[in-house]
């Protein structure tokens, strides 16, 4: 596997091809196919973008009938254009039938998220910004998801509630206020561990500053307040954009000189890439 580790994606593949399969196994192909029958076919692109999830679906496959043989022309991460060929299948037809409907739902899906994360860092490319996703996935395909962002050229914000601290708006009015619930985040937890506060004004983020945040994510202002915003952190804490980032404003919310642009649609709403598995007659 090239990308992610076996360990971790193969439950998701077993437990997509098992829901697919149900209780009584592939009755149309069973049917139809005989059993001896071979065949070939290839992952064919109907639209231009970048591929990801070939991992899972190579899978897919594996573990339906270890007889077949994936091969991959285009990787994970690589671009294609409408009409290429992205790898190519063969072996027994039974199980390549079976099995292309989950391929195909991964690969459509991942590389959808990887080619909506390119046309976004297209767009700040030559400034600093660097294109994150969020905790806005699909549940139970976070990990997967996220791979798909880094194959699209993008970069990953925290993966859970566990690996960072993001204080936002709810639990600054619980806590009672931006400076005590920084204080209360650095008095209980590590050292090892980043704590960014959301704030949604320049005084908010004044207080964050004051209170020493590592990063403050600047939440739904507008270019020109952002790059005020990024002028008075002067390199304190890092900057995160987040809120209202689209493909047409994402540039200029960059060249406000934030550091990261978070977008939280690259993972719950981008678009599946057309993909389609064509076999050879």
């Amino acid at each position: 596997m090239s990308g992610l580790p076996r360990i971790m994606i193969e439950p998701l593949v077993r437990a997509a091809l098992l829901e697919d399969l149900g209780l009584a196994g592939d009755l149309t192909s069973n049917a139809v196919v005989p059993p001896q029958a071979l065949a070939q076919a290839a992952f064919v692109a109907r639209q231009a973008g970048v591929v990801a999830g070939l991992d899972l679906a190579k899978l897919s496959f594996e573990l339906i009938d270890s007889a077949i043989e994936m091969r991959v022309e285009k990787p994970d991460g690589a671009p294609v254009a409408a009409g290429e060929a992205i790898a190519r299948v063969e072996g027994p037809a039974r199980g390549i039938l079976t099995a292309e409907r989950t391929a195909l739902n991964f690969i459509c899906h991942l590389s959808g998220i990887a080619t909506a994360t390119s046309k976004a860092v297209a767009g700040v490319r030559g400034q600093k910004a660097q294109i994150v996703c969020t905790r806005k996935t699909t549940p139970g395909l976070r990990i997967i998801e996220k791979y798909a962002v880094r194959m699209g050229g993008g970069a990953n914000h925290r993966f859970g509630l566990d690996d960072a601290v993001l204080i936002k708006d709810n639990h600054i009015a619980i806590a009672g206020g931006i400076g005590e619930a920084l204080r209360r985040a650095s008095k209980n937890v590590g050292h090892m561990v980043k704590i960014e506060i959301e704030v949604d004004s320049l005084d908010q983020l004044a207080e964050a500053l004051a209170s020493g945040a590592d990063a403050v994510l600047l939440d739904n202002m507008p270019p020109p307040v952002l790059a005020e915003a990024v002028a008075m952190v002067a390199g304190r804490a890092i900057t995160e954009a987040s809120g209202g980032v689209t493909l047409q404003n994402v540039a200029e919310i960059a060249a406000a000189g934030v550091d990261l642009i978070s977008i939280g649609w690259l993972t719950h709403s981008a678009a599946a890439l057309d993909i389609g598995l064509d076999f050879r007659s």
